[in-house]
């Protein structure tokens, strides 16, 4: 097996992970289209010394640094995600982020309250500073575990662990202002 198979084989079950991670990180999907071509490349090219075990740790790692350098060159100073962007249908026509059961379809009013809820969460997520938006991205989106997470990120367990709490703690304290101040414009 050439090393290019090999590498197709590992990395690209992680493709969606790693666009998801930097959609996130960027909150822009062109940019994060490059940015995850970019890491994927770097990642090709340094394939042969890669160790072993779970490539998808070492993969987001990548990407979290080529994200982090393109933040750095740009300085974006935006911390607006556009909700059209957030729901806009993926390649397979579903919309990000959405999961189909088999099940009944749900009404249009349960319809509205979700899409509303998701625009809530998505709001007050791309609000949260990088490093506690990386944590809950990693953790709730990509289900990475702790030990996962501190190594993408270079930091100790410990670490995360906390700023996973505190990132917690500031999307709670988000919501509820963003749920106050809709209750506030609807009176």
């Amino acid at each position: 097996m050439s090393q290019r198979s090999a590498f197709e084989q590992v990395a690209l079950p992680h493709l969606e992970a790693a666009h998801n991670l930097a959609y996130w990180l960027v909150r822009s999907r062109p940019d994060a289209e490059d940015i995850v071509q970019d890491a994927f490349v770097r990642a090709f090219r340094a394939f042969a010394s890669f160790r072993g075990g779970d490539v998808r740790p070492w993969l987001l790692t990548i990407v979290r640094n080529v994200a982090y350098r393109w933040l750095a060159v740009r300085k974006r100073g935006s911390n607006v995600v556009s909700i059209e962007d957030a729901f806009a249908p993926r390649d397979g026509g579903d919309i990000a982020g959405e999961a189909w059961i088999a099940a009944d379809e749900p009404s249009p009013e349960a319809m509205l309250i979700g899409a509303q809820e998701r625009a809530r969460v998505l709001t007050a997520l791309a609000g949260l500073p990088p490093a506690f938006r990386e944590v809950l991205v990693l953790r709730e989106i990509e289900e990475l575990s702790y030990n996962e997470i501190a190594d993408v990120i270079g930091t100790p367990v410990g670490t995360v662990m906390s700023r996973l709490a505190r990132a917690r703690a500031e999307l709670r304290k988000r919501l509820g202002a963003l749920i106050e101040k809709e209750e506030k414009n609807a009176l």
